[in-house]
């Protein structure tokens, strides 16, 4: 356990506030956290029913799933949900009902991997590995890719377009027909659209690479067909203007994210200002690099707010010690700021009733964040929940398909 922290009952953490359709109760968001407890063939599990239901347990919190695949394309890593076919969907939907049930709201995070896909397993798919360029990222992923005979290569202007409708637009209405509250883009961490924004990954001489405005043309089309498709208070956009991850960020760049941020705020906000604002944007601090956190960075997301007026989910800053809770407090003094939590979100399930209290939280065991077993994942207890797992029999649970699919 953590020592205790700051009761946040009787501060703005705990007004409501509007997302998109929806007012949701208090400003702690489940944010990402990609995990492997799907199913072999993509399909949420009996798993992540009761994990994700556990998380909705304080009325009014919006949650944001794991990263789901927009097509079976679109990745692939082993036990990663998708939502690109009726038998995903239907799991998809006991999963929403059970969030609603409970009071809450659900976002589903669209993902498609891109460069940094598995080539054997799309391979065995029958798929390419594909990306905005051929331009591999450092740490072996050329060598993988040749290894198998399935390399990077670039996606044609047609292909583009047809990936908007059959992988993004499909992935959006299946979505919502599963009972999704909300669908947020994966557009950070050097995944496919975090790809095209930066010139380092995106070498294109089409009208999709070059300049600013072409390098974030193929994000603000899917944005635009899908807002379109679905409306634009039920989407939303993720974005992580300081990573260094998966060979993109600061460190390869000619251009200063700042710049390139800026220009894709201000197109969203410019579609705001004509009737068409996103349910929120979600921003990574720049102390989070994909899956590491770091303790000295450059920058800040300061520059995001003096650009979009909307919602703002923040992810990424936030521990539990007495400047985290500080930070937190005057941050959503903006009624417009939710803050993010994943980590201790997972060892903790009932976190938004301890930070109203201000009760201790369990600390989260990394090493148990990617298995496919049960440990570490719903073996986690409430606070005044006495309950013990027994290791050796939760690492022999695995993921189930679930009832009536």
């Amino acid at each position: 356990m953590s020592q205790s922290g700051v009761p946040l009952k009787n501060t703005n953490v705990f007004k409501p506030v509007a997302v998109g359709q929806n007012s949701v109760s208090n400003r702690i968001v489940y944010v990402p956290t990609t995990r492997m407890r799907a199913t072999a063939d993509f399909v949420p599990s009996d798993l992540e029913l009761k994990y994700y239901e556990d998380r909705a347990q304080y009325p009014g919190t919006l949650l944001i799933t794991e990263a789901t695949y927009v097509s079976e394309r679109a990745g692939l890593y082993d036990r990663v949900p998708g939502i690109w076919n009726e038998k995903q969907t239907k799991a998809w939907k006991q999963i929403t009902d059970a969030i609603h049930k409970k009071g809450s709201f659900v976002s589903c995070q669209l993902w498609f991997l891109g460069r940094v896909g598995d080539p054997a397993l799309l391979k065995k798919y029958g798929h390419d590995l594909v990306g905005a360029s051929a331009v591999y990222p450092s740490g072996g992923y050329q060598k993988k890719a040749e290894k198998v005979g399935n390399p990077l290569r670039a996606l044609t202007r047609a292909e583009l377009k047809d990936i908007i409708v059959n992988d993004y637009i499909n992935a959006a209405k299946n979505a919502f027909a599963a009972g999704f509250d909300y669908i947020e883009l994966h557009g950070a961490h050097g995944y496919f659209l975090d790809t095209f924004l930066h010139p380092s990954s995106n070498q294109r001489t089409d009208d999709y690479g070059g300049s600013i405005e072409k390098r974030a043309r193929f994000v603000l089309e899917v944005i635009d067909e899908l807002i379109k498709a679905v409306g634009a208070n039920r989407v939303a956009l993720r974005i992580s203007p300081w990573a260094m991850v998966q060979g993109v960020g600061a460190q390869y760049e000619e251009v200063h994210p700042i710049t390139t941020f800026s220009y894709l705020l201000n197109e969203l906000q410019k579609r705001a200002n004509q009737g068409n604002e996103l349910a929120y944007i979600s921003v990574v601090e720049p102390r989070v690099q994909g899956t590491v956190t770091v303790d000295e960075w450059v920058g800040d997301n300061s520059f995001v707010r003096h650009i979009w007026k909307g919602v703002i989910v923040k992810a990424g800053n936030y521990t539990y010690d007495a400047p985290s809770f500080k930070t937190i407090q005057e941050e959503t003094n903006d009624d417009k700021v939710l803050v993010g939590f994943s980590r201790y979100f997972t060892s903790n399930p009932d976190l938004v009733s301890r930070l109203a209290e201000g009760k201790p939280l369990t600390k989260y065991e990394r090493p148990t964040f990617y298995t496919p077993d049960n440990w570490g994942y719903n073996t986690w207890s409430n606070h005044d929940d006495k309950s013990k797992y027994d290791k050796n029999d939760e690492k022999k649970v695995f993921p189930r398909a679930l009832a009536r699919l």
